[in-house]
């Protein structure tokens, strides 16, 4: 929503008053279409769609709000909207009641917080998504499910034929065959591949997050070895740091917190959570199972234990207040919400779809309706947050009715004012009498989900309570405009319809009958949505290592969503994720590399053939093996033919990225010696300065943003984030010259120089580039070092000082804070 409120807020900031119309053509349009969809959208169908609908406008000042061209005609009054200005907006002035003479909608005013969303709206912009001519009537329409299904992301998963290149094309796999053809096709030439010392800092801190040391540097450029690529390659997979840096990218998507505002539920365990990702990435569990492990490890049978940690996806969704001194109306929609949220999340994360859209009607792009999202919340709402231990079922529920009572005991004794009394006493022996029973009364609690239903009931006069029933599931009617007081048709528990009749010719849709339906749900996502599964997760992988998506909205691949650059080269990396394998004996990490055989053909052209790896199924693992031994990747970022293709779609050459704000913190930490490389555990705040382990180890509030985070566009965890978005600003600059942080870490590398007393001030700055750079400082670069190192810039000034300001600097510069 950031995002959206800074593009569209420049826009019609430098054109006020401008009436909406015809829509800026550099509006970040997804954005600001999830947030009309999510926000704007569901208000306007509760609360006017019953007399401004298209089919009723004709009785009602000529005024339809549900397709934009409507509103933008405005009605009988004229236009209802003045983008940026919204006290000049009728919408706005109607909803305020500022006019006898026009109050809507008529039956009540709207609640404040609703008459805000909606000035908001109009302040930033207004933007209204172009539904088209006969989105208005789209009610009326059934969909064409034959149809839906040949959309592109939605069809069935058929592996390509990889194509047949030319005799001299840079061919390290199948990667490279579909993306030369294109290339070929726009008279585009690869760039040449990257000199070593790029190779080896672009893998480690795509990789692990981390920069190469001086000794690694120089052993991979000593290595003659043919294959001296690969096993650096495998030498990273294989590190313990690999998990922690992919982790952070999964941790982005499951909207991760360490700490939330006192009112939510505590989430202070999450780092359980956390733990358990970082330990899936490097184990390369599965990734079907990876799917189904954070949805239902708890139902799972004899599964291990430990495993009920990767609950912490669902178990660390934000929580709404609720004041129960409310009507049971006003709760039941906060209760919806926490639905919507934890609904959305998945949908997006796994499928990359809106499906939360469809909340208050059938979705206005995609294949996805009303019964669709009520099948899907009523899993939600037959699961609630919960702790749990990470034990075995029935030693589990034992220890939580254990703490329960050890609860009630020492509240009891706390309330004893004389502790030596007989009742005192009395509670203390029922308190160690507990305990040595109950041995792992103690254990740590993990943030999970639980089968179980809320209800909310009346409990009194305008006031409400909250109705838990464990191990019941429910099925949830159909909210007419997203509004629990209107209940429709109730919908049994299922998959979207979109993905019926996909498993072996057999219907899907048989509705959940195994408690809440979350392993039910679970096992859909990899199995009757495995095309689509497969392609999200191939292109976030993708993303993360080329700096742009195979298809660049991530969150989105429906309708609105841009389509594939690569459609072919998508589908054969999610075949091959897909595919059956197993890994060899002695592989760090049961890896199987893509073998390939080139066959001359006439002399003229090789024909690529596939020798079957060796690889586990569903392997993550392999998928950045691919991708990182592939020509395309190991190119240079040098800039080529850019008037033929600016944004390198089509990867004529390597994508040049600023580093996140966790390599570069981790890296200033490794460069200046201090890393605290220990792996899991607790989290603690990044503003102490004893804080010097990894960043994914530092404590993140939902509310509350650390400001180095929040300066580096680290994405708040309110919601799911599928991609973060970078920004140059001047506070950026700021912050590097003015952290305690930066200034502690350059000190400690500038004492680090200074050792030994005897090297010269060359030697030390050769050091240094290359500790920062991995590479010797070029003559210019050595002369105004010395320059600057030898000057004298005051009698309080010292020579650590100097260097202190010198290695400050370098910590600002773009070559340390992007990756060519």
């Amino acid at each position: 929503m950031r995002r959206w409120v800074m593009a569209v807020g420049t826009i019609f900031g430098l054109i006020p008053g401008l009436c909406v119309g015809a829509e800026p053509a550099n509006v970040d349009r997804q954005a600001a279409t999830e947030f009309f969809e999510k926000k704007i959208r569901p208000l306007l169908v509760q609360r006017c769609d019953e007399c401004h609908s298209t089919d009723k406008a004709d009785e009602s000042g000529h005024l339809a709000l549900d397709n934009r061209a409507s509103f933008v005609a405005g009605g009988t009054r004229g236009p209802v909207l003045v983008a940026g200005k919204p006290d000049e907006s009728l919408l706005i002035k109607a909803v305020r009641y500022l006019d006898p003479k026009l109050q809507m909608p008529p039956e009540g005013k709207l609640a404040d917080t609703e008459i805000e969303l909606l000035s908001k709206w109009v302040q930033d912009g207004a933007f209204i998504p172009d539904y088209g001519q006969d989105a208005g009537n789209k009610r009326n329409k059934s969909i064409d499910w034959d149809a839906a299904r040949q959309f592109w992301s939605f069809r069935a998963l058929i592996r390509p034929d990889v194509p047949v290149v030319e005799t001299g094309q840079q061919i390290h796999n199948p990667i490279d065959a579909f993306v030369t053809r294109p290339l070929r096709d726009a008279k585009l030439i690869p760039a040449p591949t990257a000199d070593g010392r790029t190779l080896i800092r672009r893998l480690s801190f795509d990789l692990l997050g981390l920069p190469p040391s001086p000794d690694e540097v120089a052993e991979f450029l000593a290595d003659e070895r043919p294959d001296a690529y690969e096993r650096l390659v495998d030498r990273l997979l294989a590190s313990p740091h690999f998990g922690e840096r992919w982790a952070r990218y999964w941790l982005d998507l499951a909207r991760y917190v360490d700490f939330t505002p006192d009112w939510q539920k505590n989430t202070d365990r999450a780092w359980m959570y956390r733990d358990w990702v970082v330990r899936a990435f490097n184990e390369d569990r599965p990734y079907d199972e990876f799917v189904q492990m954070q949805l239902a490890a708890d139902l799972i049978p004899e599964g291990d234990p430990r495993d009920i940690a990767a609950l912490g996806l669902l178990g660390v969704s934000p929580t709404y207040w609720k004041e129960l001194k409310l009507a049971p109306s006003v709760i039941e929609v906060i209760v919806a919400d926490e639905w919507d949220e934890r609904l959305d999340t998945v949908s997006r994360t796994f499928l990359g779809l809106t499906v939360a859209c469809a909340r208050c009607h059938d979705h206005k792009f995609d294949p996805v309706t009303s019964k669709d999202y009520y099948a899907l919340a009523g899993i939600f709402a037959s699961t609630q947050v919960a702790d749990r231990p990470l034990l075995p079922s029935p030693l589990a529920e034992q220890v939580a009715e254990a703490r329960a009572k050890l609860d009630k005991l020492q509240e009891s004794w706390k309330k004893q004012k004389e502790k030596e009394s007989d009742e005192a006493r009395k509670l203390q022996t029922q308190i160690d009498e507990l305990r040595q029973a109950n041995p792992q009364i103690d254990a740590l609690l993990a943030p999970v989900v639980e089968e179980s239903s809320v209800y909310v009931v009346a409990d009194g006069p305008d006031a409400t309570k909250l109705e838990y029933r464990k191990h019941q599931s429910r099925d949830l009617p159909v909210f007419r405009r997203g509004n629990p007081g209107n209940p429709g048709e109730i919908v049994p528990r299922r998959f979207l319809e979109l993905f019926a009749n996909r498993a072996d010719g057999e219907p899907t849709l048989a509705p959940y009958g195994q408690g809440s339906g979350r392993l039910e749900l679970a096992h859909s996502l990899v199995n009757e949505a495995r095309p689509l599964t497969a392609r999200v997760v191939v292109n976030r992988i993708w993303l993360n290592h080329f700096g742009k998506g195979l298809v660049k909205t991530p969150g989105d691949f429906g309708q609105q969503g841009d389509r594939p650059s690569h459609p072919e080269l998508l589908d054969w990396l999610a075949s091959e994720l897909v595919s059956e394998g197993a890994g060899p004996a002695g592989s760090p990490w049961k890896k199987g590399a893509d073998a390939l055989r080139a066959i001359d053909t006439q002399g003229e052209s090789m024909a690529l053939q596939r020798v079957r790896p060796l690889f586990p199924r569903w392997s993550l693992k392999h998928l950045h093996r691919l991708m990182v031994t592939s020509a395309t990747y190991r190119q240079s970022s040098t800039t080529g033919a850019t008037a033929t293709d600016p944004e390198n779609q089509l990867l004529a050459r390597m994508n040049r990225r600023r580093l996140d704000i966790e390599p570069w913190r981790d890296a200033m930490l490794a460069v200046a010696g201090n890393l605290d490389d220990r792996l899991e555990g607790p989290g603690a705040e990044l503003d102490q300065k004893i804080n010097h382990r990894r960043t994914l180890y530092g404590r993140i509030g939902r509310d509350e943003q650390n400001d180095m985070l929040r300066i580096f566009d680290f994405p708040p965890p309110t919601t799911h984030s599928p991609s973060r978005d970078n920004s140059t600003t001047p506070l950026q600059q700021l912050f590097v010259f003015n952290s305690d942080f930066v200034e502690q870490q350059a000190t400690t590398l500038a004492v680090r120089l200074l050792e030994p007393a005897d090297a010269t001030v060359p030697q030390r700055i050769e050091r240094c580039y290359q500790l920062l750079f991995q590479r010797a400082p070029r003559p210019v670069e050595l002369q105004l070092g010395e320059q600057f190192l030898g000057q004298s810039t005051g009698s309080e000034s010292t020579e650590q000082d100097r260097w202190r300001w010198y290695v400050q600097s370098l910590f600002g510069l773009n070559e340390f804070l992007f990756v060519d």
